[in-house]
């Protein structure tokens, strides 16, 4: 048997590709899909309950920040604007959804039926005269913490396995 020419082991490998730093097109559909499931299940908490269950909202920031990480969405200003108006979005929807809910109950109306029926400045009324100062302190602090971990989340690269 012959010998190579070169020896093994200063064979390079192939650089790997980076991996892409750019958005990705499924992260929007799929941040609003997961928003909207979770101010669903907010109603249907809220609804059995008979709470605003406002500590939810803490729940919120935290899904939605993980949905952006999921869809590997830049670490960057942009993960911050998105979880934080998601999260804000989250909670004026839920909020919405449930002040419907309330008056649909009463009505014999599906929430969403309610919802739709009584209009945003009766919902900001209800919503308005329904929360406290512990609901404020709560959708705060659910905003900032939305908008840290958005921004933060994902810095760090991953151990390599070698």
């Amino acid at each position: 048997m012959g010998s190579f020419p070169i020896p093994l082991t200063s064979i390079s490998r192939p650089m790997p590709t980076p991996p892409e730093s750019g958005p990705r097109w499924y992260a929007l559909p799929l941040l609003v899909l997961g928003a909207t499931g979770f101010a669903a299940g907010w109603l249907l908490l809220a609804l059995s309950l008979d709470r605003t269950c406002s500590w939810l909202a803490l729940l919120a920031a935290l899904d939605m920040v993980l949905l952006l990480r999921l869809s590997r969405w830049p670490a960057d200003a942009s993960r911050m604007l998105l979880a934080l108006a998601s999260t804000a979005g989250v909670i004026a929807l839920a909020n919405g959804l449930i002040a419907g809910g309330q008056m649909g109950k009463s009505l014999g109306m599906r929430p969403w039926e309610a919802a739709l029926k009584i209009g945003p400045d009766y919902a900001w009324l209800l919503v308005q005269l329904a929360t406290d100062r512990v609901d404020i302190a709560l959708y705060a602090a659910s905003l900032a913490l939305a908008a840290w971990l958005g921004a933060v989340s994902g810095r760090r690269p991953t151990p390599s396995t070698h």
